[in-house]
């Protein structure tokens, strides 16, 4: 659901860009919560989420380029809020988005420069928002326990999709380039994207369940999943006592197992599996191309970039072209992500030492 540049008029689009800056800024105070907490006893913290964070950001860069098909002539890709909400939290999920987007529109010409706080605003802040409200309200009154906790995402991730489109269609109803009538659009665009949401929710519980199978810890919507351990006492039954958490060295090295695995993971996604996608148009696309609000679409500002659609330039083998662009794209958005999250949980903690 990437809008190009021309959709949307410049003054809209100026003023999605000021959301969108307000709605990063505003989750960078959040994310130095969520990447600079420490509190074992919550199961989850700074030291193993600010990595985390990085890792998804190359994740959902990496499964965004493998397109599924959906419909006759139509496919669909991860937008990826809801899981990204999920696993590290609503505030960071916003800045992964944010991050995959900027290295999608910067690099490969994948969105346009002046319709960015437009995919933020869409693809960023509405599907984490929805997504993570919807999550905790199923979490709330759901059994606790690892196949509520992956129903719960499933449901999230599949309504953040059509809130997504939604979203779009009014900012085309405000600042669109073209005269389609605006119920067309909003018709089109949320019918082929509830089905583009049922693989958005299938790939979310499919990753959110395999993360909490290996280190529930790590996943940021299942805080507190385990329930506490029951002794009976006196023909009563109390709480036992916490387990001692385990060492720091066990930890660190049993997080950097998950994140050697998922980089890796990514790099097969991107760098091989990607060349099997679906060749189709994007439900955007397709809706754009059926109904004629494509026609004032400008040329991408990086159209003439080495790596612009996905593939690198001067390279002739289409699937050594596609499979180097995608390798390449995984590690920028790695490098940047964990730079700009490590950073943000380092001011944190600076922070918190000047407060004591």
């Amino acid at each position: 659901m990437h809008v190009p540049d021309g959709f949307i008029n410049a003054p809209v689009s100026a003023v999605a860009g000021v959301v969108a800056a307000g709605a990063v800024a505003v989750s960078l105070r959040g994310a130095r919560r969520e990447l600079g907490g420490t509190s074992h006893a919550e199961g989850y913290g700074g030291e193993r989420t600010a990595p985390l964070a990085g890792l998804v950001a190359a994740f959902i860069f990496a499964v965004q380029m493998l397109n599924f098909p959906v419909a006759a002539g139509t496919s669909g890709h991860l937008l990826g809020g809801a899981l990204a909400a999920i696993l590290v939290g609503p505030y960071t999920g916003v800045l992964v988005i944010s991050v995959v987007l900027l290295m999608q529109g910067v690099l490969f010409a994948d969105g346009g420069l002046t319709a960015l706080g437009v995919n933020i605003t869409v693809m960023g802040v509405v599907t984490v928002l929805v997504a993570h409200t919807v999550f905790r309200g199923l979490v709330k009154v759901l059994p606790r326990g690892r196949r509520s906790t992956t129903a719960a995402s499933f449901v999230a991730a599949f309504l953040s999709v059509p809130a997504a489109a939604i979203a779009f269609t009014l900012i085309y109803a405000v600042g669109g380039t073209t005269d389609v009538p605006v119920g067309k659009v909003f018709t089109a665009m949320v019918g082929v994207h509830t089905l583009i949401g049922l693989g958005e929710a299938a790939i979310t519980a499919l990753t959110v369940g395999a993360v909490i199978a290996v280190r529930p810890d790590l996943v940021f919507g299942a805080r507190g999943l385990a329930a506490p351990l029951k002794l009976r006492v006196g023909g009563e039954l109390v709480d036992a006592a916490p387990a001692a958490p385990a060492p720091t060295a066990a930890r660190s090295r049993s997080t950097r197992k998950v994140w050697a695995v998922g980089l890796v993971t990514s790099l097969v996604l991107a760098g091989f599996v990607s060349f099997y996608a679906s060749a189709s148009p994007d439900g955007l696309e397709k809706v754009a191309a059926d109904k004629g609000i494509d026609k004032k679409v400008e040329e991408h500002a990086a159209a003439d970039s080495p790596l612009a659609d996905y593939g690198v330039k001067n390279v002739d083998n289409a699937r050594l072209s596609g499979g180097l662009a995608g390798v390449i794209g995984v590690g920028a958005t790695v490098v940047v992500g964990s730079g700009i999250f490590w950073t943000v949980r380092r001011r944190r903690t600076a922070s918190v030492t000047e407060a004591a």
